[in-house]
C-alpha cells in the first residue's frame, strides 16, 4: 500500500468514525427513545486530519512571532501557562532587540504522531507528540485544547520529553485515546490534585513524587541556592487548576495516566546590607519593574507531564517547561 493510499485510508476511517457517532446520537434522538445532548456524546476531539492541520497553524504562528518578537502573532494560538511563558519570553526579546529575532531559526516539527482522546463535553482535547529540530533529541509534546466547536485549537502545555519516555496509551480498536477524569479514584494522585499535591512536595518533600530533576533535585538545588553567602532566597510554589490552567489525563495502557498540569513560582532573592542584588540576565532586566536595590522577586509559571499510576506508587514527573513571565526590584 503506498503512502498516499494509506493516508486516505486512515481519512476515512477517521470520518466514518464521526459520522457514524453522529449517526447513532440521530437515529436515539429520533426514535424517541432518548434525547441525546452533543455534549454529551462521546466522540473522537479531532479528525487526525485536523489535528495536523491544527500542528501546523500553531508552528507556522510560533515561528512568525519568534521572528518578529511579536506575541500578537501567536497569541490566538496559545493558552494557559504556554501562553504566560510564550508571551513573556516575546516581551523580552522585543525590549532587547526591538527589530526582530537575528538569531530566529524555524521551528520544524516532524514524524508527529497525534493521541485523540474519545470523550463528551468540552473542553476537547488531544496530544501532538513530534520531533523537534531544536532541544537536542527530545521529543515535543503539545496538548491541544478548544471550548467549543467554532473556536480555534490552542496549546495549553508543552512538554519535551526524552525519546522513549513518552508512555503508550490505552486506544480502543479505532485508535482512540481515553481521557482519564479529573477526580479519577483509580490513579494514585487525582488529576486534579498533582498542582497542589507537587507545590506542597517542593516546599515540604514527601512522598508523593518518584526522585528525579524536577522533584528531589529541585528541592536540592533550592536548598544549595539557599545557603550562597551574602544572599537569601526564598521561595514560594502556588498550584493552578482552573480554566485554562485545568489538568488533563490521558489513560495509559498499564491503566495509570499521564497528566499535563500547571503550576506557578515566586523567588524572593535579598542581598545583604549594604550590598545588591546581582540581575545579569538581560531578559529578566527586561521583564523588571521597579529599581533592584536590596531585592528581587521572580514570577515564573510551569507546566509538567507526570505519569501517575493505577491505584498507589509515586508519581514521576517525565518532563517540565518553565519560564520568568514578571519581575520586580525594591
Amino acid at each position: 500500500m503506498t503512502r498516499e493510499r494509506s493516508r486516505r485510508r486512515l481519512r476515512r476511517r477517521d470520518r466514518n468514525a464521526l459520522i457514524a457517532a453522529s449517526l447513532t446520537a440521530l437515529s436515539l434522538t429520533a426514535s424517541g427513545c432518548v434525547v441525546v445532548h452533543g455534549e454529551r456524546v462521546r466522540l473522537p476531539a479531532a479528525t487526525r486530519a485536523e489535528a495536523a492541520r491544527a500542528l501546523t497553524a500553531f508552528t507556522d504562528a510560533y515561528n512568525k512571532a519568534d521572528k518578529a518578537y511579536d506575541s500578537s502573532l501567536d497569541a490566538p494560538y496559545v493558552t494557559g501557562a504556554l501562553a504566560d511563558i510564550d508571551s513573556a519570553r516575546l516581551r523580552a526579546g522585543h525590549v532587547n532587540s526591538p527589530s526582530g529575532n537575528a538569531r530566529h531559526t524555524p521551528l520544524k516539527l516532524t514524524d508527529a504522531k497525534f493521541t485523540i482522546p474519545k470523550k463528551a463535553g468540552w473542553p476537547r482535547w488531544f496530544v501532538a507528540d513530534a520531533r523537534g529540530n531544536k532541544g537536542g533529541d527530545f521529543r515535543w509534546l503539545l496538548v491541544f485544547t478548544r471550548g467549543g466547536l467554532g473556536e480555534r485549537w490552542q496549546v495549553a502545555y508543552l512538554t519535551l520529553m526524552a525519546p522513549g519516555a513518552v508512555p503508550r496509551f490505552r486506544t480502543d480498536a479505532d485508535g482512540w485515546a481515553e481521557a482519564s477524569p479529573a477526580d479519577s479514584p483509580r490513579l494514585a494522585v487525582p488529576p486534579q490534585e498533582l498542582s497542589e499535591r507537587y507545590t506542597a512536595y517542593l516546599k515540604s518533600g514527601g512522598k508523593d513524587f518518584a526522585d528525579g530533576p524536577s522533584t528531589s533535585g529541585l528541592r536540592a538545588d533550592r536548598a544549595k541556592a539557599a545557603r550562597k553567602p551574602g544572599l537569601v532566597r526564598q521561595f514560594i510554589d502556588e498550584p493552578v487548576v482552573h480554566g485554562d490552567y485545568a489538568p488533563l489525563a490521558l489513560r495509559t495502557a498499564d491503566g495509570g495516566a499521564l497528566v499535563f498540569f500547571a503550576t506557578h513560582h515566586f523567588e524572593k532573592r535579598t542581598a545583604a546590607a549594604g550590598t545588591s542584588v546581582p540581575v545579569a540576565n538581560k531578559d529578566v532586566r527586561a521583564l523588571t519593574k521597579g529599581e533592584v536595590k536590596q531585592s528581587l522577586t521572580l514570577e515564573s509559571m510551569a507546566n509538567e507531564a507526570a505519569l501517575d499510576p493505577a491505584g498507589s506508587g509515586a508519581v514521576r514527573i517525565l518532563g517540565r517547561l518553565g519560564g520568568l513571565t514578571a519581575a520586580q526590584g525594591e
